[in-house]
């Protein structure tokens, strides 16, 4: 297992190599730099203006060696300044990163929570009513617009209701309040952006369990616990489930970017200062550096979730083992 493990994490380097090469290339080849984001609005700036910012980011050279310097910067982690306020990438993203694992966190707990039991019970009564209010559910799941979703949850319980906030994570009188009210005031101020990113998610992973444990409830060895006399409850969580959490670690491995990368949709229409608001944000000023910096975290945790699932595996089943060639 070492030895595979060894082997995995120096496959990454190269493939971490080629995703930053191919980042970097297709961000600037997007239309528009963020000379003319900065100058575009203004009429006094001049073209001797507009060079003067190309040398000063750096973007009058080529491309391949706008890509090695940034490279080279990137083995010592520094990522960089921003182009918008001169800040360092790093300190940009350490200060959105805490809001944005709180929310995702909170939303992966929920999904799983909820998904699972809903899964196991559609499963184990398949064809029931509510095997099937659950797969309407999951149909409305995948079909609901985030965005959508988050606005309508606005109107109805920020603006008619007035029951929660829409935007921020925090009141604007915070300070004055004690410790108690500013728990209930960030909770509120979580609800709705915890409960929009993880509706999608909670559809998908149920539908992912109850065909896992369709698949696994059918076997022989289920059928003969069940002839051995053993509880329905011994039989599913004993010995099915576990046999079912092959896709649900896979789903797990492949959600650990998304703790970090965030929600864009849903952080920038809640107004929440996080790496999803910053990425949204720098995309449209045309910030290089520090979208380069959000992209490579995105990659690297990419990387880790694939080889936490396959480690994962073979705690998971018993019958999936590392090949010691």
């Amino acid at each position: 297992m070492l030895s595979y493990i060894t082997k995995r994490l120096f496959l990454m380097v190269p493939l971490l190599f080629g995703i930053t090469l191919i980042t970097f290339t297709v961000i600037h080849l997007a239309p528009g730099s963020p000379v003319e984001v900065q100058t575009e609005m203004s009429l006094k700036a001049s073209a001797q203006a507009r060079e003067n910012l190309k040398k000063l980011y750096g973007l009058d050279k080529p491309l391949h060696i706008q890509y090695f310097d940034w490279l080279r910067r990137f083995v010592r982690l520094d990522f960089g300044r921003s182009f918008v306020d001169g800040r360092k990438v790093i300190d940009k993203i350490i200060e959105r990163i805490p809001i944005t694992l709180t929310i995702n966190i909170l939303s992966l707990i929920l999904i799983f929570s909820v998904a699972l039991p809903i899964g196991i019970i559609s499963a184990t009564r398949q064809y029931s009513l509510f095997d099937k209010l659950s797969t309407v559910f999951v149909f409305i799941g995948f079909s609901t617009p985030a965005f959508w979703l988050a606005l309508l949850l606005m109107i109805l319980f920020g603006i008619n209701m007035g029951l929660l906030p829409i935007s921020g994570i925090q009141s604007i009188d915070v300070s004055e309040m004690g410790p108690f009210e500013r728990l209930w005031d960030w909770i509120k101020h979580l609800i709705l952006p915890v409960g929009v990113s993880a509706f999608g998610g909670v559809a998908g992973l149920s539908r992912y369990s109850r065909s896992s444990m369709l698949e696994v409830i059918r076997q022989d060895y289920i059928r003969t616990a069940m002839a051995k006399g053993l509880t329905e409850p011994e039989v599913v969580f004993k010995h099915a489930f576990r046999n079912a959490l092959m896709p649900i670690v896979t789903i797990l491995g492949l959600s650990v970017p998304g703790l970090i990368g965030g929600g864009v949709i849903f952080e920038t229409i809640f107004a929440i200062p996080g790496m999803g608001q910053l990425f949204y944000s720098s995309t449209m000023a045309r910030d290089y550096p520090t979208i380069m910096g959000i992209l490579v975290i995105g990659a690297v945790l990419t990387l880790f979730g694939n080889l936490i699932a396959d480690i994962s595996y073979a705690f998971v089943d018993p019958r999936v083992r590392v090949s010691k060639k």
